[in-house]
């Protein structure tokens, strides 16, 4: 066989796992995305103390072999707090991107799939629901039902409809556009069909790493409207209203302030760095660059 049509070694053509493990910010990404599942499956069997007791007497004490990370001002341990608001903004992050991503991308591609007047209507009411960032939503609706986790998630997935709908509408445009598509109606597909086996498959890695940009952005969105008072009640722990509670004794124990900080930063950080991975591993023309 001559050298022109040899097959090349495997070593040659790297498959996706080892792509990824060789991409920084996907590696880096997935570790600290790793360590917040971690923490949060860890406290559905297991705390250091229980997140609920209080024990005035141990109330502000720094971190010890007794209390890791120390206690608060109620004397809850802080590290049997985090670990159980890590479970907390994970629930709200994964029902809130779930609400997006479902009605988004389903009005998305009824934009792309039926144009005309139907697009212009959906995407003027992106826009209209772009007026109404998910803090202010989150604001009117405990105003009107009262604060609360539930309404926190509905106001973070009603934000997220929005930005779903423009990703998928304008992505499956440029699938529109493909010769595939125009074979595809030339044998009497629908466009339903067309949407379902062509398009959506072609599209779903971009919607994941939407999904997973959006992800971080319901963990800070949660944590921010819990520091107000909106979002997760007391007795649940939550790492924004931890932060809200330590303003007060910044002076006295700041670690109260820095360990929920910190955990809201890494969480946040390894969630875009690996969006930003994942982007960039599955786009067949970036990935071609690495």
């Amino acid at each position: 066989m001559s050298a022109a049509t040899s097959i090349p070694p495997p070593s040659a053509t790297p498959g996706w796992l080892h792509r990824a493990l060789r991409h920084r910010s996907f590696v880096i990404g997935a570790v600290l995305s790793l360590l917040l599942l971690v923490a949060a499956a860890l406290s559905l069997v297991w705390t250091p103390w229980s997140p609920y007791e209080m024990d005035l007497a141990s109330k502000l004490q720094p971190p010890t072999h007794k209390h890791w990370l120390g206690t608060d001002a109620f004397g809850r341990d802080v590290a049997s707090l985090l670990l159980v608001g890590a479970r907390n903004s994970i629930l709200v992050g994964v029902i809130a991107v779930g609400i997006g991503l479902t009605i988004g991308t389903a009005l998305g591609l009824l934009a792309a799939a039926r144009r005309g007047w139907v697009e212009e209507l959906i995407m003027r009411l992106a826009d209209f629901t772009f007026a109404f960032p998910a803090i202010l939503s989150a604001i009117m609706m405990t105003a009107v039902f009262g604060a609360g986790i539930v309404n926190s998630i509905i106001a973070i997935g009603i934000f997220n409809i929005p930005t779903f709908a423009r990703v998928t509408r304008a992505s499956a445009n440029a699938v529109w556009s493909r010769e595939y598509i125009m074979a595809s109606r030339a044998c009497g597909k629908g466009s339903w069909r067309i949407t379902l086996e062509h398009v959506l498959p072609n599209i779903l890695s971009v919607l994941i790493v939407q999904a997973t940009i959006q992800f971080a952005i319901a963990i800070l969105a949660e944590a921010a409207l819990s520091y107000l008072g909106l979002g997760t009640q007391p007795p649940q722990p939550s790492w924004g209203r931890m932060l809200s509670e330590a303003q007060t004794l910044m002076f006295q124990a700041p670690l109260l302030a820095v360990w929920p900080g910190v955990a809201i930063a890494f969480a946040v950080l390894g969630l875009n760095l690996l969006g930003d991975g994942l982007r960039d591993l599955l786009d067949p023309r970036l990935s071609r660059k690495r």
